[in-house]
């Protein structure tokens, strides 16, 4: 247990997003797992949620402010400010939006303010133009990427950094990971049913390679949302369609454990993004679970998989099925890869990469706050 001397941090997460069982992302599940960061007491602030959220941590519950103009980011900002100015943390931990970090840090100046970012800055309001990562690099204690490649999208433009940003890779807990078992013919997508995500190419991928594999099969897991009631967008309507004649099972969304489930099975896990993945949380599980990775070199996918991947184009489905069709054939490469994918996850372990947390943490602290 945590003793009363350490310093407390509010984790602010974005206003829409989960923080409970059945309807959470990537932010969410990060800010749960960074909750054991050693030397860190942890209050998260995040929106209203229509169930029950993660127990055993300490969640307050804010409304965006409503008699403030402006955006729903910069009102949730506020308000959550009218909070913290009250509790008094040591330090202020934003997740993934530039603009509550800054209306935050312009409000408790005597407080300091650190942003984490797990997608492209350039597509975020407060960061889009050089200057205004320059800016958000000044104004902010620290400024922590989930990739190289993000953290060069960040300096883009940026001449001489005032406070330059650090890389603070995603993590696993491979402890909450379920246990090894034997691999069955399964090839398996999981993410977003959007375009950025490719499952379209997955589906013709596996219309191609299926015939070819008997005894295979395949299924798509995931929706237009990261919750049950996502809707049934055109785009989820026609890979649904084409995966009826692929043939692939379309599952739909599946809570993060029943995802981790299903990658426990498969003997091959595909990440066909076709954006440029921030960080690639989905290949690194599909690696900590011991699947044979297929994934898009875009992003920053090739610095969490490293060699321990076969590589395609999402824009070349027939790519993506010759990858199938090799290992689909080769059990012994399957094995390889799979080994080599799960000694290369204990590098973003949770224990390892809280560690680097702490480390940024106590940096900032120790600086002062700026």
């Amino acid at each position: 247990m945590q003793q009363s001397a350490d310093p407390t941090v509010a984790v602010v997460l974005p206003p829409r997003e989960g923080f409970g069982p059945r309807r959470t992302g990537a932010l969410g599940l990060l800010a749960r797992r960074y909750v054991a960061t050693p030397g860190f007491r942890t209050t998260i602030f995040g929106g209203p949620q229509d169930g029950p959220v993660f127990p055993n941590i300490d969640f307050v519950p804010v409304k965006p402010t409503v008699w403030w103009p402006g955006p729903t980011n910069v009102r949730f900002a506020i308000a959550v400010a009218a909070r913290l100015k009250q509790t008094r943390p040591a330090l202020i931990e934003v997740h993934n939006r530039p603009e509550i970090a800054l209306a935050i840090a312009a409000r408790l100046p005597d407080i300091p303010v650190t942003l984490i970012l797990n997608n492209d800055p350039q597509e975020m309001r407060g960061a889009q133009t050089a200057s205004e990562r320059g800016a958000l690099l000044a104004k902010l204690a620290l400024v922590m990427t989930s990739s190289e490649y993000l953290r060069g999208r960040l300096l883009d433009g940026v001449a001489n950094p005032a406070r330059p940003p650090a890389v603070l890779p995603n993590c696993l807990d491979l402890n909450e990971l379920p246990p090894p078992r034997p691999r069955e013919r399964l090839i398996l997508f999981a993410g977003r049913v959007v375009a950025e995500k490719g499952p379209d190419a997955f589906v013709m991928a596996c219309a191609a390679a299926l015939p070819l594999l008997p005894g295979w099969r395949a299924i798509a897991i995931g929706a237009d949302r990261f919750r049950e009631d996502s809707p049934e967008t055109a785009f989820v309507q026609s890979v649904r369609a084409a995966a009826e004649h692929a043939p692939v099972a379309m599952a739909g969304y599946r809570d993060h454990p029943e995802v981790l489930d299903a990658m426990s099975r498969a003997a091959i896990v595909v990440v066909p993004s076709r954006w440029p993945e921030p960080f690639g949380l989905v290949a690194l599980e599909a690696m900590a679970s011991g699947a044979a990775l297929i994934c898009s070199p875009r992003g920053g996918l090739r610095e969490v998989a490293g060699d321990t991947a076969l590589y395609a184009d999402p824009d070349r489905p027939e790519g993506i099925a010759a990858a199938l069709k090799l290992l689909g054939r080769d059990e012994a490469r399957r094995n390889d890869m799979a080994a080599a994918g799960r000694a290369r996850a204990r590098q973003f372990d949770l224990p390892v990469i809280a560690e680097q947390l702490a480390a940024l943490r106590c940096g900032v602290l120790g600086a002062g706050g700026r």
